[in-house]
């Protein structure tokens, strides 16, 4: 399997691994049939992929195979952000390859420098990624990575700004929503609730993101990424 090594990865405060750990926790008492999911956001620049990729680093640690799939064709951040090098010296091929037949799933599944974390990154951008993720390319990607993995993380375009998160969500077990405080309004949250519910899948809950700490009685300037992170639980036969 081919191999990346990231030239910047973020280090974890005690916060931030606490706030992981309850989220993880929340994850696996959803059930051990809840390993497909779909995390999105209502707006850009909300944190989403940097929660997707700590959860994926923070399950690995409890010894799971977690597969990170970067969906976001349109706006990509992964490559740029890890500084990602295949160790090979290579071209980094990604979705966009695989789903358009132009790779094989081997030439764009990459095993990392973390253990137990794979990646597959989102390719070059294209003109029409929702028409790509319904092909059954993505299907038997997806029949795969559950054969083969413990966890499958979907990293997707915010939904507030495109349809993909409902398109792949109905093939996922969950959805996370990714809410950074003060960013999206209320009605637009309802909104993007009530796409994802349009999908079929299971909304597992929110993550708060890029709270406001609050100090011996006041508000600090600090904004941890993940302080007060909340995962909720809503059952899908519950109204």
């Amino acid at each position: 399997m081919k191999t990346v090594k990231f030239g910047k990865l973020k280090k974890q405060s005690y916060t931030m691994k606490e706030s992981l750990r309850a989220l993880k926790t929340n994850i696996q008492f959803c059930g051990d049939d809840i390993r497909t999911l779909v995390l999105t956001s209502a707006l850009p620049n909300e944190g989403k992929s940097t929660v997707t990729l700590d959860l994926a680093r923070s399950l690995t640690e409890s010894g799971k195979r977690v597969l990170l799939i970067d969906t976001d064709m349109r706006k990509s951040v992964y490559v740029g952000r890890l500084r990602a090098v295949p160790t090979d010296g290579a071209e980094i091929y990604g979705l966009s390859h695989f789903l358009s037949g132009q790779k094989r799933l081997e030439d764009v599944l990459y095993g990392t420098e973390i253990p137990g974390l794979y990646m597959i990154f989102a390719g070059p951008s294209v003109p029409n990624p929702t028409e790509i993720l319904e092909k059954k390319y993505f299907q038997d990607l997806l029949k795969f990575a559950s054969e083969h993995f413990n966890y499958v993380l979907l990293d997707c375009a915010p939904i507030g700004a495109a349809i993909d998160a409902a398109v792949i969500a109905k093939n996922c077990d969950g959805a996370i929503l990714v809410v950074a405080q003060g960013m999206a309004s209320g009605r637009m949250l309802q909104n993007v609730k009530k796409q994802l519910e349009a999908s079929g899948v299971w909304i597992l809950g929110v993550v708060l993101n890029k709270v406001k700490m609050k100090k011996s009685g006041y508000y600090g300037s600090y904004y941890g990424s993940y302080y007060g992170s909340y995962y909720g639980r809503d059952h899908k036969d519950e109204e």
